[in-house]
């Protein structure tokens, strides 16, 4: 029987040397025989199947290996990474188990054991085996590190790969790849301001990294800072001209900027790499739109469609498009669709109601706008909107009831308050008109600009008056 330590071997070092190996095996599978192969053989196979993310050939050679080599620890430590690759935690713990007791000072025993705990969840006891391994070999700690490191970016453990990163920076300050490794953990666990320190710093040493540049971008524009996200895409586009994805981002920053002329560019410029890309086609639609060129924005919408049909936004544009044109029947076509696709979009359920309002269709804009307010709450334009329905139709006593139970369930929403605030006050009660009123103001002081012609000078009392001039809402 073999003994439970590995004969030292020479390695086949050379392509070919590999390469023959690799042929032996997969001669053996399509003869369906059972050739005989030493461990360092097997190590080879193993290695090379893994590496090429081919996992059933890896767990087949490694199932093979532990047949004929069943004493051999590295073949059990590879057969380990190899049940690791297809998920199976709990197995690969019951193996390791068994080597920690053959070979307790065995840093990379320990260093599968804590990724099959993490695997599991557990990352605690995934850090105490990290942390264990690196005590066991003081002449092997940067390895023993960037294993770490790997394992803990795979399963997406950001905030416990930090300190590991930065150990590693400490110890391989001339490898720069941990600094942008660092940036994105800083980027995944919402610290952008270190994420961008970090970006930086691996950008004075790498300036023409496209990818960090781009990353530097989404940064920025998550922070709102436009112009810099803007810059660091322009970075990297003229470094790499490819780079579709900070193409798009330009186009739809500079569409937010309201720069529509410029985004127009940008996306067709896009489109000329992806053409078959709906949703850029849907953007393009509403930048014409924005700029009044109908005739192109129904054009690229309709070109959206045919590309995604089950895409609602096009549709949405098409809808709002009629509603401009005073059109609610066609309107109501496309908005049906739209909200057929996604019944949980409030935007949709608001343009419902405004197609059906400009049709004198009461009950049924008003169904709308409470479906839109059931899924966002928030929704101030829906909340204005049937706030005027209220009050131009004289609804107040019959709204009123549903109002106040509406109030109940969602609470202190500062559109909620600031219709009741409006009904309140257009019905003589004055104190519960304060009331909300108050808390609305409270909530969000700017909002009350957009609800202002629901709240007539001439009904004012003067505690009313009183408290709009000392927020200089008067």
């Amino acid at each position: 029987m073999p003994d439970m330590m590995d004969d030292d071997k020479i390695t086949p070092s050379s392509e070919e040397e590999i390469r023959n190996i690799i042929q032996k095996f997969e001669t053996m599978k399509r003869n369906n025989a059972n050739y005989f192969f030493d461990v360092i053989e097997f190590e080879t196979i193993i290695d090379f199947y893994l590496e090429n993310n081919n996992a059933i050939r890896a767990f087949e050679a490694a199932t093979l290996a532990s047949e004929q080599h069943p004493n051999s620890v590295s073949i059990q430590l590879r057969k380990a990474r190899v049940l690791l690759e297809r998920g199976r935690a709990v197995e690969t713990l019951g193996i390791l188990k068994r080597l920690e007791n053959i070979e307790p000072g065995n840093h990379e025993v320990y260093i599968a054991k804590g990724t099959a705990l993490g695997m599991l969840g557990d990352i605690q006891g995934a850090k105490k085996m990290f942390d264990y391994a690196l005590t066991l070999d003081s002449d092997d700690v940067e390895n023993i590190l960037f294993s770490i490191t790997s394992v803990l970016q795979n399963l997406n453990y950001y905030e416990h790969l930090i300190p590991y990163l930065l150990r590693l920076i400490d110890l391989e300050p001339e490898y720069k790849a941990h600094l942008y490794d660092l940036a994105y953990a800083y980027e995944k666990t919402g610290d952008f301001s270190k994420s961008i320190q970090y970006y930086k710093k691996y950008l004075e040493e790498e300036p023409f990294s496209d990818s960090a540049w781009y990353n530097l971008g989404i940064i920025y524009n998550k922070m709102d800072q436009y112009e810099k996200a803007l810059e660091a895409y322009d970075f990297a586009l003229a470094i790499n001209s490819n780079n579709t994805f900070a193409l798009f981002n330009k186009g739809n920053i500079l569409n937010t900027l309201e720069r529509y002329g410029e985004a127009v560019s940008v996306y067709h410029e896009y489109l000329e790499n992806e053409p078959d890309s709906f949703e850029a086609l849907t953007y393009l639609g509403e930048c014409y739109e924005k700029i009044d060129e109908i005739v192109l924005a129904k054009k690229y919408y309709q070109e959206a469609i045919e590309i995604e049909p089950e895409y609602p936004e096009p549709w949405i544009g098409l809808g709002v498009l009629e509603l401009k044109n005073n059109n609610p029947d066609d309107s109501l076509i496309y908005l049906r669709k739209a909200v057929r696709i996604d019944d949980e979009n409030p935007e949709i359920w608001y343009f419902l109601g405004k197609a059906h309002y400009m049709k004198g269709e009461k009950k049924a804009a008003i169904r709308c706008y409470r479906e839109a307010l059931k899924i966002d709450a928030y929704f101030s334009d829906a909340w204005i909107d049937l706030g005027k329905i209220i009050l131009e139709n004289k609804l107040v006593s019959k709204a009123l009831p549903y109002l106040e139970k509406a109030y109940k369930i969602i609470g202190d929403i500062p559109g909620i308050n600031y219709l009741l605030a409006s009904v309140y006050l257009h019905s003589g009660n004055y104190e519960k008109s304060f009331i909300h009123l108050s808390a609305a103001l409270e909530a969000d002081k700017e909002l009350f600009n957009e609800f202002l012609a629901m709240f007539p000078v001439k009904l004012y009392n003067k505690k009313i008056k009183k408290l709009l001039e000392n927020l200089n809402l008067l």
